[in-house]
């Protein structure tokens, strides 16, 4: 049914519990599909209005081009050991670094990858935290024009 499913991960234990899911939709398949996991990196000039603009303007070029390099290795690392796991059961992977504004680079991948399916954890924020911090599984399910399965970490009581 699926062929190409879209995992978005941002390194937090919540956003992994979409891995069961992932595996069991994966081995449930007749014809198993191909797993993107995908972890985006912010570049550092894009918090300019927030608290980290500050930061980024006391710092130099080559200071923010080795912290948005340090991010990217990190993600890479990442992605590769859940990429790993995985494939050790035999289910076919792949990791995949993006670089923008998380909604939108998920969008853009998507689109241009023919994703079918995108599994995404929902953190389950709530209130003024919501409001602040905005929610990336709202916006995605808002704008995909695929399916879209949210998860939501077992025993979360969506307190934020």
């Amino acid at each position: 049914m699926y062929q190409h499913i879209m995992v978005p991960l941002d390194g937090s234990e919540i956003a992994e519990c979409v891995l069961s899911h992932v595996e069991m939709i994966a081995h449930d398949c007749r014809f198993p599909p191909r797993i993107t996991l995908i972890r985006v990196v912010t570049p550092l000039k894009s918090y300019s209005g927030s608290d980290y603009g500050g930061l980024t303007a006391s710092l130099g070029a080559e200071q923010i081009e080795r912290l948005e390099d340090e991010n990217v290795t990190t993600a890479k690392e990442y992605l590769i050991k859940k990429v790993g796991l995985l494939k050790a059961q035999g289910i076919d992977a792949e990791g995949e670094v993006l670089s923008g504004i998380v909604p939108n680079a998920l969008e853009v991948f998507a689109e241009r990858n023919k994703v079918d399916l995108i599994i995404i954890a929902t953190h389950g924020r709530s209130g003024i935290s919501r409001w602040v911090w905005g929610s990336v599984a709202d916006k995605i399910l808002r704008t995909a024009k695929i399916p879209v399965l949210m998860v939501r970490p077992q025993g979360w009581g969506g307190a934020g």
